[in-house]
């Protein structure tokens, strides 16, 4: 598609060698492919509208099918109007049609932003259920012991595993502390959490969760499991979080039902209509064709 108007302005109106010999009918040729032309690029610019509103719809019929995902947190769109041709590939000394370069480019998808608020706590009495109640992230690993193996997440359904480790219930990756290290939980009853993540086992103490936070969370990439990637800049810029652990309750997914379902109903309107106006300038560029071809 990006390619797609970058030809259509290539195209020099009033270029001589497109003139038949005839003057009536090269004027007449003429005015019919400036009509094709305007049609044409109209039509691109329908088409990144559909494909703009096709995507947002599918980014927010995903954040409705996680409403019931532990920890989730939504994403949001954004769209941005793209420059002509010309301006976007550096090309201003080429020739281009002034009226319909001032329409701009089409409609272009800016990156997804993160919603980070909280969602609401739903109370299980599971002792190894835990939420963050303010900001913060629990801290896992994929495997091994390198920095680029981190995981940040808010969903804290963890368990205990064979080895008596504190894992995450749903993928089974471990849970650090504020060492990085595992996690090791012995049998028995009494397990207690305090609200800065210090575990107890009656009186024992046992280890510290690992509750940080980033300067800048657009530096975290969403990786599924409600896992968020950071990158190595953020690791090295994370900080302790304020926000409290809460034992035996979980954090809701951060998706606001009714804006998301009147999102995702707005986004099918907008690509309905734009695949409508498709579907006339089609009709426009037909007409035009073949007037041209009935003068010729």
């Amino acid at each position: 598609m990006a390619q797609g108007p970058a030809r259509a302005r290539a195209w020099r109106p009033g270029s001589a060698a497109l003139l038949p010999r005839h003057a009536e009918a090269g004027r007449r040729w003429h005015a019919a492919c400036e009509r094709a032309h305007g049609v044409n690029y109209g039509l691109y610019i329908s088409a990144s509208g559909a494909l703009t509103a096709m995507y947002r719809q599918d980014v927010h019929a995903n954040n409705l099918a996680n409403l019931d995902t532990v920890g989730f947190k939504p994403d949001f769109t954004a769209t941005l109007q793209r420059l002509s041709a010309r301006q976007e590939d550096g090309l201003t000394h080429l020739p281009g049609d002034a009226m319909l370069e001032r329409l701009g480019g089409g409609a272009l998808m800016a990156p997804n932003r993160v919603g980070f608020g909280q969602g609401s706590l739903d109370n299980t009495g599971q002792p190894f259920d835990l939420a963050i109640q303010g900001d913060g992230f629990f801290v896992t690993r994929t495997d091994g012991t390198n920095i680029d193996s981190i995981r940040l997440t808010r969903d804290g359904r963890f368990t205990r595993d064979a080895r008596g480790r504190l894992v995450t219930a749903g993928s089974g990756l471990p849970v650090l502390d504020t060492t990085n290290d595992t996690i090791r939980i012995p049998d028995g009853p009494g397990l207690r959490i305090e609200g800065d993540g210090s575990i107890f086992m009656g009186e024992r103490f046992i280890a510290r969760i690992q509750v940080t936070d980033v300067l800048d969370r657009a530096q975290l990439t969403k990786e599924g499991h409600s896992l968020f990637r950071p990158t190595a800049a953020a690791l090295d810029a994370r900080f302790g979080a304020s926000g409290s652990v809460r034992q035996g309750f979980i954090e809701r997914s951060g998706t606001d039902p009714f804006r998301a379902m009147m999102a995702t109903t707005s986004a099918g309107r907008e690509f309905e209509t734009n695949m409508q106006l498709i579907a006339q300038q089609d009709r426009l560029m037909e007409r035009a064709i073949n007037t041209l071809g009935r003068t010729a």
